[in-house]
């Protein structure tokens, strides 16, 4: 429960004419229904208002005992005349110059002017010269348009001057900056069909600048947005024309490349959109990353197929060229036969003879009537083994 003792006491006291601060700030030198003995406080003009009933000293009459609280007038209850009153140094007395604010004043031009026309004239000279006078570097140009967006003209690089804003907007661009897009962005996956019916993860690059910049800024609604979205499309288009391997292998990325720019500035001529494409730069193929890992065991036996075919390729012209070879040496015989068969045929027996004996270890000797068998070769192997012996032995 809250105290309303204390209320209700006031109240009383307000109502039979008496101030809760005592007499001096109400009553008349005390007098009221109440203002006799001890309740009627101090009647004394300085109003103290610490009478025998013990109630709070009435705070907009000066301190009692202070040097001059007789003579000085008591002060206003409204918080305008305390604050008008009162300056950096403290309270005003007399209704002086400064006593009618806060004590802080700019300074009065000649003549008692003020400077705030001055002031504001400065800000308006300023404000037409930032947005009126607009300086174009040798790569930029700008779009000028009436307040609502409306075209009005087009600037070079150089010095212009247009209407003030709002009345005229200026918009700069970097019409020679090369820009790129990349799609997909980040780590993303972009899966396209091949024209073998097979799937290939490709990332590529787009470069591309403004040519028109007033078809840039009022053609299209997104150019950025545009551009991507045919570079999808004519992506996705030539990606069908080749198959997995030449897109895999990097032989037909050059013709990609080419195809999907001249397909892209073909559908951008015909949108209006300001845009040239400058190149496209393919930087990834992969297979799918579900069936990479079977990609991968596709392609090495692929390529150890390759190894072979390619292993047999060479023997094949090997044996080839042997047989060309004797075709030729056979013909070459054949004619000199034809000039001295038996001279030819002699010369041809002692050559199989020889190739044939020179893979045997016996040697023949031929004698009137008599084929003595020498084994020279066994003879010359036991020497070489006795010799071998005698050096171990020293």
């Amino acid at each position: 429960m809250i105290n309303m003792d204390g209320f209700r006491r006031r109240f009383g006291l307000s109502m039979a004419g008496k101030s809760p601060w005592g007499p001096g700030s109400g009553s008349v030198n005390g007098s009221g229904s109440n203002g006799g003995g001890a309740d009627g406080g101090d009647n004394s003009p300085d109003g103290e208002g610490g009478g025998s009933d013990g109630g709070p000293r009435n705070p907009w009459l000066p301190p009692k005992g202070s040097s001059g609280s007789s003579e000085e007038p008591r002060r206003s209850a409204k918080i305008e005349d305390i604050f008008r009153n009162r300056g950096p140094e403290g309270p005003r007395r007399g209704g002086g110059p400064g006593s009618g604010g806060p004590g802080f004043r700019l300074p009065e031009r000649p003549g008692g002017k003020s400077w705030f026309p001055l002031a504001i004239g400065v800000i308006l000279l300023v404000w037409l010269a930032i947005s009126s006078i607009h300086q174009l570097s040798p790569r930029e140009k700008g779009v000028v348009t009436w307040m609502g967006g409306k075209y009005s003209t087009t600037l070079d690089p150089g010095l212009h001057f247009t209407l003030p804003f709002p009345l005229q907007q200026v918009e700069v661009e970097n019409v020679s900056q090369i820009r790129s897009e990349s799609i997909p962005e980040g780590a993303q996956e972009k899966l396209i069909l091949t024209g073998d019916q097979n799937l290939v993860d490709l990332s590529y690059l787009i470069r591309w600048n403004i040519k028109d910049l007033v078809q840039y800024k009022f053609q299209l609604a997104d150019p950025e947005d545009t551009l991507t979205e045919v570079a999808e499309f004519a992506m996705r288009a030539s990606v069908a024309e080749q198959e997995l391997d030449s897109v895999l292998s990097g032989a037909g990325r050059a013709e990609i490349e080419q195809r999907v720019r001249s397909r892209m500035q073909g559908i951008l001529d015909a949108y209006g959109s300001g845009i040239a494409v400058q190149g496209i730069e393919i930087e990834k193929t992969d297979p799918p990353e579900r069936v990479i890992e079977a990609f991968k065991d596709v392609s090495a036996a692929q390529q150890d197929a390759e190894t072979d075919v390619n292993r047999a390729r060479a023997y094949a012209q090997q044996v080839a060229a042997r047989s060309q070879g004797d075709a030729a040496s056979f013909d070459k015989i054949y004619e000199e036969y034809r000039l001295a068969p038996e001279v030819t045929r002699r010369r041809l027996y002692y050559e199989t003879m020889e190739s044939v004996l020179s893979q045997t270890d016996k040697t023949v000797v031929e004698t009137d009537g008599v084929t003595p068998y020498l084994p020279l070769p066994e003879v010359r192997r036991r020497s070489e083994a006795a010799r071998t012996g005698t050096e171990g032995a020293q």
